[in-house]
């Protein structure tokens, strides 16, 4: 079915009236963006994962959530698995807004707005995938002669990563630290089962892991270590009560730990 917008005819002051603008019909490009979705992203697993980083039924129960919630909604030509699909492309692979406008027949705009869209509904399911750690001795530690009693406190482990970013010219000084682009220097804790406890993003690549560590406890919703608990940090966080970096002057082997299954 064509789109036409009708134009108000106004006859006052001299005005002649403006020829209705007639776009084409709409269902042969969303039937062509289905069929890239269908060829190209959901496929089969494996094309999958190599598109979105998540397997179909990951990525299927992802959008269901979003759906559930009221976080994100199908409009007339866009529905929420495309909206979620734009999004972890262009993440996964850190492709560019016309990149992917392209790829799935949008405008940049389009792609723009949605991008955002989805951006906002992930920050939404913040407390259903970042939680406290728990407080009980973790199972792979209880009762391992290895572990036990020396780590029985031990709630996860702290380090950062340094993650790509894009600033303006006059502040890429401060984020160009030890790679050769722009990064900012995010800190993560995860406790023994990898689930995210703790995430603090937006410092600068130059930034030193203390002083993230340190803007992480002093803010009001911040970082907080149970009484008599610790976190296992490295040696740029430094030692204090409730992390615990290596010894100093100690050569750590990783034969020594890479192949262990615990």
């Amino acid at each position: 079915m064509a789109m036409v917008i009708k134009s108000r005819k106004r006859k006052r002051h001299g005005h002649t009236p403006v020829e209705q603008i007639r776009y084409a019909p709409i269902d042969e490009r969303d039937r062509r963006r289905f069929e890239y979705l269908n060829d190209k992203i959901w496929k089969n697993d494996v094309t999958c994962v190599n598109m979105l980083r998540l397997n179909r039924a990951s990525f299927f129960h992802f959008c269901k959530l979003f759906r559930d919630r009221g976080l994100l909604e199908d409009t007339t030509h866009m529905c929420v698995e495309q909206q979620v699909v734009m999004f972890l492309h262009t993440i996964g692979h850190n492709v560019r807004n016309r990149v992917v406008a392209t790829n799935f027949g949008r405008s940049g705009e389009t792609v723009s707005r949605y991008f955002n869209k989805v951006l906002h509904a992930i920050g939404e399911l913040r407390n259903d995938f970042i939680k406290p750690p728990s407080s009980a001795t973790p199972s792979k530690i209880q009762g391992n002669p290895r572990w036990d009693p020396y780590f029985k406190d031990c709630i996860g482990a702290i380090d950062g990563t340094h993650i790509r970013a894009s600033v303006p010219k006059e502040m890429e000084a401060a984020f160009r630290g030890r790679k050769s682009y722009t990064t900012q220097n995010v800190m993560a804790a995860v406790y023994f089962d990898l689930r995210f406890t703790f995430v603090i993003a937006g410092w600068e690549g130059t930034a030193h892991d203390a002083s993230i560590l340190r803007d992480a406890l002093e803010r009001p919703n911040g970082l907080r270590v149970p009484e008599g608990k610790f976190y296992l940090v490295d040696a740029g966080y430094g030692a204090k009560p409730g992390f615990l970096p290596p010894y100093r002057g100690v050569r750590y082997h990783l034969n020594e730990w890479g192949s262990n299954p615990v």
